[in-house]
Order: structure tokens, then C-alpha cells, then sequence
């Protein structure tokens, strides 16, 4: 049957990177050889029995190859006689049996996933490791306990900060949602399958990402695309991030919720009544009369026809008419009488 490396972490063969991260740091923890002094030569088997563990279940190709054939498959013994063909794991067709499993180094292992190696490098540890004894004092160990949490100071991956795009939408758009392909370049790391992270290279690769424009959506709004940035070997890429930004409208401007229209009217349309002629942002023609006497501070307002309520699309804000009043420059005699007269009836 072979070993059962699940069984030596601890976790379910659905365990997640994190699952398997975790179990990994608390066992780790407690059966490193410099933590067991006088029970060194055992903690050490199981020691290097927890790493190899953790080696191939956090590689997905190792994983696979484990979990179709087990110990002997992936060390490139020859499957059992009822193993499915192991072409799609390998370019080229070959089965498990040409596949070479070589474990790393355990103290490797630790020191990727604890963070610390080269500021420890050449002290002499205990084993002829690159880790010293003195940095396996029991207050360090005690710290991180047995549920593999506490203070032990880990260099953990930097993340490249977030990159910025506006993504100019017309108003049009925003009231009535859109799709978005928007086509992204960027530098993946390419790790071959045989070989150590020092032998990766970049390569440039192109993606198609879809923004769904949401009806109601405000200047601003941000869209992320986590870890989209550059890859580049021990840093987490950056999140690609975009923001929505608001072409002018020849017609409308957005106030919140609300949409704002000027019209300009002459003194007597104010007085005697005007009707404003609309094309809404989704091309219906709207009529409205206005039968109230218009000063400059007026304003006509109509429910529900401004934009979208993005948590509510169904509800809207208000439409709201100002008005610009050309007054005359001069008036005759008799508009001057007619006007006093109009306004004392």
C-alpha cells in the first residue's frame, strides 16, 4: 500500500494549500530534532517523514500522481496492475513509471515555509544545517504551541501593491449595465514540471477579463482581479484593479441617484408655461409640462426616472428639470404696461 502521507499530516484528501500549510507548520514544530534532544534520531525519521509528506501533497502534479498511484507510482515503482493510464499528468504520453521523485531536503523545507534561510546561513546548527540550535530555544517553539499559531518571526511573502486602471463608462452604460472584455498583457513565472523554482523563467502571456457593468454602478467603483499583476519568484502578484470613471453627457449630469437637466426658456415661456422634451438614457422620449410659474431657483422634478439603485435596480432616483431664464435686455413701453397689467389682474 505504501505510505500514507495524508495519514502522517493529519488531514482529509480534500485538504486545501492552507489545510496542508498548517498541519505541516504544527508537526513540523514538534518533532524537529532540535526540539527533541533526547529523542533526536526518531524525531528526525519523523522529521523528514512530515516534510516529504508535505512536499508532494502541496504540488498538484506530485499530488496527482500520488493519489492515482500511491508511493510506489510516484517513487517510479510500477503501478498496480488496475492503475488508469497516467498520460494526462505527463507531456509526451509517459507513465508514472519514468516519473522520478527525488524528496528535498527536510531542513529545505522548513526553511521555505517558515521564511528563514539565508540570515541563518553559515552559523553551524546543531545538524549541520543552515538553522543554529540557539534558534530552536524552547521560548520559540513554545510560542507557536501546538496549534501552530504564535510569534515566531516568519519573512512572509511581500505582495506587490495593487495596480490602477480607470475605466471610462458613458452614462448610458452606467444606467443600463454593459459587458466589458478588457484584454490584459502580463509576465507569468514558468515553472517546468521537473524542475526547482532557480530554473524559472518568465513568459509573457495575454488574458481576456470580463467586467459586468452593473445598472446604477457610481464613479469610483472599483473591480479587482486578485493577484493579476506580474509574477515574479518570491513575491505575491499585484491585484489588477479597475475604476469606474464617468464620461461627461451632453445631456445629463449625475447628482447621487438623481439625474439633472438644464433648460434654457425665455421670461415668457416662465410665465406662461413651457413643456420640456426628454430622450432618456435608454432612448424612450418623455414629455413633461410644467404649468407652474418658473423662477430661477425652480425646479420641476419626476419620480423615478433618474438612475438605477445599484443594491436595488428596480428602484430609481429622481429626474430633476433646472431652468436657465433668458430675460430681455430691454422692454418697450407698452411691454412695460402690458407686464404691470398682467401682474395686477
Amino acid at each position: 500500500m505504501g505510505v500514507d502521507y495524508y495519514k502522517i499530516l493529519q488531514v482529509d484528501r480534500s485538504a486545501s494549500d492552507d489545510d496542508l500549510k498548517k498541519a505541516y507548520r504544527k508537526l513540523a514544530m514538534k518533532w524537529h530534532p532540535d526540539k527533541n534532544p533526547t529523542n533526536k534520531k526518531d524525531a528526525e525519521a519523523k522529521f523528514k517523514q512530515i516534510s516529504e509528506a508535505y512536499e508532494v501533497l502541496s504540488d498538484s502534479q506530485k499530488r496527482a500522481v500520488y493519489d492515482q498511484y500511491g508511493e510506489e507510482g510516484l517513487k517510479g515503482q510500477v503501478p498496480p496492475p488496475n492503475a488508469a493510464s497516467g498520460a494526462s499528468y505527463f507531456s509526451g504520453g509517459e507513465m508514472p513509471s519514468s516519473f522520478r521523485f527525488n524528496p528535498r531536503s527536510a531542513d529545505d523545507i522548513f526553511a521555505e515555509v517558515f521564511g528563514q534561510s539565508s540570515p541563518f546561513g553559515g552559523m553551524g546548527g546543531s545538524r549541520g544545517t543552515r538553522f543554529p540550535s540557539a534558534f530552536f530555544g524552547d521560548d520559540i517553539f513554545g510560542s507557536y504551541g501546538e496549534g501552530g499559531g504564535g510569534s515566531m518571526h516568519q519573512s512572509a511573502p511581500r505582495k506587490a501593491g495593487p495596480i490602477e486602471n480607470k475605466l471610462p463608462c458613458s452614462l448610458e452604460e452606467l444606467y443600463k449595465g454593459t459587458t466589458k472584455k478588457m484584454k490584459i498583457s502580463r509576465e507569468i513565472v514558468d515553472v517546468s514540471r521537473f524542475y526547482m523554482i532557480c530554473c524559472s523563467k518568465s513568459m509573457q502571456v495575454e488574458e481576456i477579463l470580463t467586467i459586468d457593468i452593473k445598472p446604477g454602478w457610481k464613479k469610483g467603483t472599483k473591480i479587482t482581479f486578485p493577484e493579476k499583476g506580474n509574477e515574479q519568484p518570491g513575491i505575491i502578484p499585484a491585484d489588477l484593479v479597475f475604476i469606474i470613471d464617468e464620461k461627461p453627457h451632453p445631456v445629463f449630469t449625475r447628482d447621487g441617484n438623481d439625474l439633472v437637466v438644464s433648460q434654457k426658456i425665455s421670461l415668457a415661456e416662465a410665465l406662461t408655461g413651457y413643456t420640456v422634451h426628454l430622450t432618456t438614457l435608454d432612448g424612450r422620449s418623455l414629455t413633461i409640462p410644467v404649468n407652474n410659474v418658473i423662477h430661477p431657483t425652480y425646479e420641476e422634478v419626476v419620480s423615478r426616472e433618474g438612475m438605477p439603485i445599484p443594491k436595488d435596480p428596480s428602484r430609481r432616483g429622481n429626474l430633476r428639470v433646472k431652468f436657465n431664464i433668458r430675460f430681455p435686455t430691454r422692454l418697450t413701453t407698452e411691454q412695460k404696461a402690458g407686464i404691470k397689467k398682467l401682474l395686477a389682474a
